[in-house]
C-alpha cells in the first residue's frame, strides 16, 4: 500500500495523515519492489535525493544548528502531565494543505484545501518560526498555510523536505508566535514511560486535541515511501492517533517533544497502535533541512529492485544466481558517470553486501548507507554476476543537482 496525498478518507491500514507513499505492510516484511516492482527493469535511484521545487537552499550563514538541543529527559509525577500539556499546546498548529483543483461547476482550477494536518513550532530565530511537520501532510501542494493556536491562519513556506523520512520543515512569521516547543531526547525514554499525543484529529475543528497513553515499545518497522523503501525507527504508543494528527507532537510528561506523530495502524480489532518519530532521528534530519533545504546522503547510480520478490525464473535464467541465493538487491540500470558505473557494477549484477555486511533488499543497502557511510568514502561492495561472486570497490559520492 502506499499512503495516499491527504488525510481523508482513510484506508484500511494508515497513518495518521494519509499519504500515498506512506503505507505499512508489517514489521517483518522487509524491503518492496521501488516502482513498479513488477519487472527487473522499474525502480527509483538509490541515494536519489526527493526533488521538489520547495527545496531551495535557505541562507545558511542565518541559522544554528546548535540552537536544536535535546534537553535532557526528567521525569516528573503524573500530575505534572497536565501542566507539561499546557506548556506545549499552543506550539501545536494545524498545516492545510492547498493545491489546485478543477472546478467542475465553472469549468476552471482554483486553489482548494486538499488536506490538512499538526505540526510544530520548535525554533524561532528573530522574526521567523520553523514547523516540523510530515512530509505527506504537505506533499503535493502549492500552497501551505498555518493554523496558530488563537485560530489566525498564516502563509508558510516550505524549507525543505525530506520523503524518505516522511519529515518537513516549514517556516512563518515569527511576530505570530508566542509559544516555542523545546525537544526532548527520546533515546531516554522508557517501556511504560507516560506520554501525550497533540494535534488536530479528524481537521482543524479538534485542533490540539490531546489524547495520553504510555510508550508501549521502540520499533523499526519497513515502510513504503515516495523516496522508496525504508527502515524507520519508531516510537509505539497507545495514546490514540487519528488522521490529522500527523506532524504532531508526542510530549513526555516534562513537557518536552519526544516524537513526531506519523504513523497508525488501524484494522478490524487493532487499537492502540499509534507511532512517532524519534526526536533523537527528528533532530538531525531537521537541522539539515533547515540548512541545506534537502538531507546530503551518499549517492551510487543505480536502480535496484529486491530479488525476493522476482520468480525463480527470473532469478535462475535471467540473473543466473545459484540456487541459495533468494534476496539481495538486483541492479535494473546503471546511470552514466555514476559511482556505480566508474566501479564496474552492471545491469543484472545482484548486490548482497556492503563491507562485509549483509544486505537482503533494497531498503537494506539503502539503510547502510544512509546509516553507516559517508559522502566521499570508498566501499567494497560484494555482489553476483552471471553466476560468479565478485567484490568491486566503488567511492560514495553527493549526485548533483
Amino acid at each position: 500500500m502506499n499512503i495516499p496525498p491527504h488525510e481523508q478518507p482513510m484506508p484500511s491500514y494508515r497513518p495518521p495523515k494519509q499519504r500515498r507513499f506512506f503505507s505499512w505492510i508489517a514489521a517483518s516484511i522487509v524491503g518492496a519492489v521501488i516502482g513498479s516492482g513488477l519487472t527487473v527493469y522499474a525502480a527509483p535511484m538509490i541515494g536519489l535525493p526527493s526533488t521538489s521545487s520547495s527545496t531551495k537552499e535557505p541562507n545558511e550563514t542565518n541559522i544554528s544548528t546548535e540552537s536544536l538541543p535535546l534537553q535532557p529527559t526528567k521525569s516528573t509525577s503524573n500530575n505534572d502531565m497536565v501542566a507539561a500539556i499546557e506548556n506545549v499546546a499552543d506550539a501545536v498548529v494545524g498545516v492545510v494543505n492547498i493545491q489546485k483543483q478543477a472546478d467542475f461547476f465553472s469549468d476552471s482550477v482554483q486553489d482548494q484545501e486538499a488536506g490538512t494536518g499538526s505540526g510544530v513550532i520548535f525554533k524561532k530565530d528573530g522574526n521567523t518560526a520553523y514547523i516540523v511537520t510530515n512530509n505527506h501532510v504537505i506533499e503535493g501542494a502549492n500552497k501551505v498555510e498555518v493554523s496558530l493556536a488563537d485560530g489566525k491562519r498564516v502563509k508558510a513556506e516550505i524549507v525543505g523536505v525530506d520523503p524518505l523520512t516522511d519529515l518537513a520543515v516549514l517556516k512563518i512569521d515569527g511576530s505570530h508566535v508566542k509559544k516555542v516547543a523545546v525537544f526532548g531526547d527520546s533515546s531516554k525514554l522508557r517501556i511504560g514511560e507516560q506520554v501525550a499525543a497533540i494535534g488536530n484529529p479528524l481537521g482543524l475543528d479538534l485542533s490540539r486535541t490531546v489524547t495520553e497513553g504510555i510508550v508501549s515499545g521502540k520499533r523499526t518497522m519497513s515502510v513504503s515511501t515516495s523516496a522508496g523503501e525504508w527502515e524507520l525507527n519508531v516510537i509505539q504508543t497507545d495514546a490514540a492517533i487519528n488522521p490529522g494528527n500527523s506532524g504532531g507532537a508526542l510530549i513526555n510528561s516534562a513537557g518536552q517533544v519526544v516524537g513526531i506523530n506519523s504513523l497508525k495502524i488501524s484494522q478490524t480489532g487493532v487499537e492502540g497502535l499509534g507511532f512517532a518519530i524519534p526526536s533523537e532521528d527528528v533532530k538531525p534530519i531537521v537541522e539539515q533541512l533547515m540548512q541545506y533545504g534537502k538531507i546530503k546522503r551518499p549517492y551510487i547510480g543505480v536502480q535496484l529492485v529486491d530479488v525476493a520478490d522476482l520468480s525463480d525464473s527470473v532469478r535462475k535464467e535471467q540473473l543466473h544466481l545459484p540456487s541459495g541465493v533468494a534476496t539481495g538487491a538486483a541492479v535494473t540500470a546503471v546511470e552514466p558517470f555514476s559511482p556505480a558505473a566508474d566501479a564496474g557494477i552492471q545491469t543484472k549484477d545482484v548486490i548482497v553486501a556492503v563491507n562485509g555486511e549483509k544486505v537482503d533488499s533494497v531498503a537494506a543497502l539503502r539503510k547502510y548507507l544512509y546509516t553507516k557511510t559517508k559522502i566521499g568514502e570508498r566501499v567494497q561492495i560484494e555482489l553476483w554476476r552471471d553466476g560468479r561472486k565478485k567484490t568491486v570497490s566503488l567511492q560514495l559520492s553527493e549526485r548533483s543537482q
